[in-house]
């Protein structure tokens, strides 16, 4: 049973107290939350029972929930037992009024302390406490293994784990202050840095080992104090249709280009754009599908016509990603933020030349030269450049193919990916 847990976390009213510096008794963040937890060694055991649990919707379209359906698949064909726990997947009206209770709370414990609350930090506690507290009617006695997907559920069974002591695996699927401190979405110095920090650096700690998706998280980690050898690189791998693995384009009338992604301001779409409009010359026999859906959609078909591309077709969402591939000479992701794209993973399985951006994780899988092309974030003539040696040359494009086709059934699969987690998981 979980002895009773203070709310707000106390670690994060420390921190919070040390940025406004309160007329208040500085908070003593009790010893279970200082100390380095070290899980007991379980006896060893071939079938694991796990608990895959994210803070964000499950499932929904993205690369996180991607992520859990090929992790938790691919755990259960070997014979472990798997469940996958988000909020959205609690009884609504249970969450109903545990936030209508909290939020007054919450409202009145930062308004004494501090005079004020910032609307984003009451709004992720009345999350975080929602979430835990359905959490803790769980019977999470039952599982071997703990595997977070962000920072929140891993602080919240990092908590937990004073009493489970249970192996806890995190696996940060971007760095969550960095990106918005970047797209200035949060403010350098402010707060909600302050306080969103402390949830990344108390994940980092609360964490038994960190399953990271690629190399590209290790300086920031770092940087939040997680070790070296505390960071395990597993990259993603799925399980791609083999019906759509082989192709022939010869009897295409046209050259047919694809980005697959979000159309949001992330994913660079507007510098794809523009980087057509510079080679328009070579785009006569192209065809540009646009496949996604988002709030840019209005924004970026406007561009298009302003631009005069007649060649670009926007699909919107669709369930046939894997076959509009198989029909695709180049695929382009412009994105000027990103991890490790799903999205590029499935080119990759298709047999496509890749065309990307040096952000991430992306200069990991598609070597530049090898099984691909990579562009500096952002510059449209780098880009541009790009998409036109690859529209004029066959050769280089299918020999970017093939090799991007052998690294992904090499590196990039499912099979791959589980046998290193459970290795990671079998060391705890």
């Amino acid at each position: 049973m979980i002895r009773d847990l203070i709310f707000p976390y106390p670690y994060i009213i420390e921190k919070m107290d040390e940025y406004y510096k309160p007329n208040f008794p500085p908070v003593k963040v009790r010893e279970e939350y200082r100390t380095k937890i070290s899980p007991q060694k379980r006896p060893s055991k071939k079938k694991l029972t796990i608990l895959i649990a994210t803070f964000w919707d499950y499932p929904h379209i993205g690369g996180l929930s991607n992520y859990i359906t090929e992790l938790s698949k691919g755990l259960k064909k070997q014979g472990h037992k798997v469940d996958v726990i988000s909020p959205n997947l609690f009884p609504s009206a249970t969450v109903k009024d545990l936030r209508e209770d909290i939020t007054p709370k919450l409202k009145g414990f930062f308004l004494r302390r501090y005079g004020s609350y910032d609307k984003k930090i009451l709004s992720n506690s009345r999350l975080l406490y929602v979430y835990e507290q359905m959490l803790q009617k769980m019977d999470l006695e039952k599982y071997d293994i703990f595997h977070a997907q962000d920072i929140f559920t891993a602080n919240i069974l990092g908590r937990f784990n004073a009493n489970y002591n249970k192996p806890l695996f995190f696996t940060p699927h971007g760095m969550f202050t960095f990106k918005r401190l970047k797209f200035n979405l949060m403010e350098k110095g402010s707060i909600e840095e302050t306080y969103y920090k402390e949830l990344e650096r108390k994940a980092i700690e609360f964490a038994s080992q960190l399953i990271i998706l690629s190399d590209s998280f290790r300086d920031s980690l770092t940087d939040l104090g997680a070790k070296q050898e505390k960071m395990t690189t597993v990259i993603t791998g799925i399980n791609y249709p083999e019906k759509y693995y082989k192709k022939n384009l010869e009897h295409q009338e046209k050259l047919i280009i694809t980005c697959v992604a979000r159309l949001g301001p992330r994913k660079g779409h507007n510098y794809l754009l523009n980087a057509l409009s510079r080679i328009r010359q070579y785009t006569n026999n192209v065809e540009v599908l646009i496949v996604g859906d988002g709030e840019m959609r209005e924004t970026l078909e406007k561009q298009v016509h302003s631009l005069d591309l007649p060649m670009v077709n926007f699909l919107g969402s669709r369930d046939d990603v894997p076959y509009i591939l198989s029909k695709t000479d180049i695929f382009v992701l412009p994105t000027i933020n990103d991890s490790l794209p799903i999205a590029i993973i499935e080119a990759m399985h298709s047999g496509t030349a890749i065309i990307s951006t040096n952000c991430g994780g992306i200069p990991e899988i598609v070597k530049h030269g090898k099984t691909g092309i990579i562009v500096e974030p952002g510059d449209t003539e780098e880009l541009a450049q790009a998409l036109r040696f690859f529209i004029v040359n066959k050769q280089a494009r299918d020999k970017a193919t093939t090799n991007a086709f052998n690294f992904a059934k090499t590196h990039l699969t499912t099979d791959g990916m589980i046998r290193k987690i459970e290795s990671i998981y079998n060391k705890f």
